[in-house]
């Protein structure tokens, strides 16, 4: 594995981004571990985010798009900071797009904020996880919508691998779906791997407990 994978891996754990115990999903799945990108609350923690993100979309996309997305909320501040990290980085100025729960009638006027999508403009949509793929179902209408523009693909930070509304993961049915290609800075079976039976500043995150547990969730919901 990768050591930024590594890195990234740690650096959730720090944030108390990545957890486990006893969570209830979105789609009302019982879990024992759970990612939630709202814990990454300052300036120094989002230019970190960032700059993981980043590294995973140059090795998976390369830098050939226009326009970093990220849908309503969550997804803006990952759109800003990772066009920052890859300006910073990687020395190409992307621009951030995203949109508005509500269309704005004044001023700056419309569904979209940040950068304007363009005919011709290669998008790349960013977003924390994906479950079941909503999201992806209400933002691409709006990108299309703006244009003749070529919607690419889907980064996230973690694919929790585990089925979406069929047996294939979310992101595989993403894929198959609307035809993006789809990647994560980690697989849940990266962040496993990294942190079974591991001491992590003093303590071991992932203990025998927690992995027989990850195991039979993963027996019930994985993709198939």
């Amino acid at each position: 594995m990768e050591q930024y994978k590594q890195e990234f891996i740690e650096f959730m754990v720090d944030c108390q981004v990545l957890k486990f115990g006893d969570f209830v999903t979105k789609s009302g799945r019982k879990t024992p571990f759970f990612v939630n990108a709202g814990f990454y609350r300052t300036g120094a923690q989002l230019r970190r985010l960032g700059g993981y993100y980043a590294r995973a979309i140059e090795d998976a996309f390369g830098l050939d798009f226009d326009v970093l997305f990220g849908p309503a909320y969550k997804g803006i501040p990952l759109a800003v900071a990772a066009s920052m990290a890859i300006s910073e980085h990687y020395g190409k100025d992307i621009r951030y797009c995203a949109n508005r729960k509500e269309v704005k009638d004044h001023g700056d006027k419309g569904i979209l904020l940040g950068g304007p999508i363009q005919d011709g403009d290669r998008v790349l949509l960013i977003e924390d996880v994906t479950t079941a793929g909503t999201s992806i179902s209400e933002t691409l209408p709006i990108i299309r919508a703006q244009g003749d523009v070529s919607p690419i693909g889907l980064v996230v930070s973690v694919d929790r691998m585990e089925r979406g509304q069929g047996t294939k993961s979310a992101l595989a049915e993403i894929q198959e779906k609307y035809g993006l290609k789809t990647t994560a800075i980690v697989t849940m079976a990266e962040v496993v791997e990294h942190l079974y039976n591991r001491p992590y500043k003093g303590n071991i995150i992932i203990n025998e407990d927690i992995k027989a547990a990850i195991d039979a969730y993963y027996e019930q919901y994985g993709a198939r």
